[in-house]
C-alpha cells in the first residue's frame, strides 16, 4: 500500500499481512502484522515495522442468503511497532461485531469496531476509547471480476476528529483458491489519510489441515481499510 497526506506523515509505502486459521466450524485464529514500512515526515525518510496483533473470531449465528451471519471478534496488540500510524492509529485492544449477508446478487459486510487506543505522555500512558462503522458492498462483474464499494468511519479521540473514507476495489478470481484485488481509498475528513492505493492477494492453502468436519460452515471478512 502507498498513502499519502495521512496527519503523521506525508506519504508512507508499506506491506500488511493477515493469516487466518480455522480451527472449528466457528472459531478462527487470526495474526494481523505490518513487517514494513517507509515513511516520510516532514520530509525526512526512515523505515521501521508496524505493530503484530492476535485475534480470534467466532461464528454466533449462521445466517442464510439475507439472513446475516453474525460474528465476534477480538485483537490485542502485542508489538506496537516503531513506524508512524495512519488516520485511525493503532488499538491496544479491538472488539468487533460483524455481519455479513447476500441479498439480490450483492453482498455486503458492516461491521461495528470498538478499539481503545493509547497515547504515551509524561507522566502517564493516556488511553481513550475509539469507535468505527464499516459497510461494504461487492458484486460479481463479467467473468471472473468483480468490484467493491466501502465507506468507512473511525471517531479520532486525540485529534478530537473524524477519519472518513471511500474505498473501492476490482478483483480478479484467478483460481478456487487465489484471488487478485487492487484499489484506492480517499479520505474525506481533513484529518483522514487524503489517498491510498493498495494492491493484494487471498490465498487459500489447497489442501486441509483439519478433518472435514473441523471446517468452518462460514466466516466473515472483516471489511476495514488497508491500516
Amino acid at each position: 500500500m502507498h498513502a499519502t497526506d495521512s496527519p503523521e506523515f506525508s506519504s508512507q509505502s508499506n506491506l500488511n499481512e493477515v493469516v487466518k486459521f480455522s480451527v472449528s466450524r466457528s472459531l478462527e485464529l487470526l495474526v494481523a502484522d505490518g513487517p514494513f514500512a517507509h515513511s516520510r515526515v516532514q520530509g525526512q525518510p526512515g523505515n521501521g515495522t508496524g505493530g503484530v496483533s492476535l485475534g480470534a473470531q467466532v461464528v454466533v449465528y449462521n445466517g442464510e442468503a439475507a439472513r446475516p451471519t453474525v460474528a465476534l471478534s477480538y485483537f490485542h496488540e502485542v508489538y506496537d511497532g516503531n513506524t508512524p500510524d495512519l488516520d485511525i492509529g493503532s488499538a491496544k485492544n479491538s472488539a468487533l461485531l460483524l455481519l455479513s449477508a447476500d441479498v439480490k446478487g450483492f453482498h455486503y459486510d458492516t461491521n461495528f469496531v470498538f478499539n481503545e487506543v493509547l497515547l504515551d505522555e509524561v507522566p502517564a500512558t493516556v488511553r481513550r476509547p475509539q469507535f468505527g462503522q464499516t459497510l461494504s458492498v461487492s458484486h460479481a462483474l463479467v467473468g471472473k471480476f468483480g468490484l467493491s464499494g466501502e465507506l468507512w468511519r473511525f471517531t479520532q479521540p486525540f485529534l478530537r476528529g473524524n477519519a472518513i473514507g471511500n474505498l473501492w476495489a476490482v478483483n480478479y478470481n484467478w483460481k478456487k483458491n487465489l484471488v487478485l484485488d487492487a484499489g484506492f481509498n480517499r479520505g474525506l475528513t481533513n484529518t483522514s489519510t487524503q489517498w491510498e492505493v493498495f494492491t493484494g492477494f487471498t490465498y487459500l492453502l489447497p489442501h486441509r489441515l483439519l478433518p472435514r468436519k473441523a471446517l468452518p460452515h462460514k466466516l466473515l471478512t472483516q471489511t476495514l481499510p488497508p491500516h
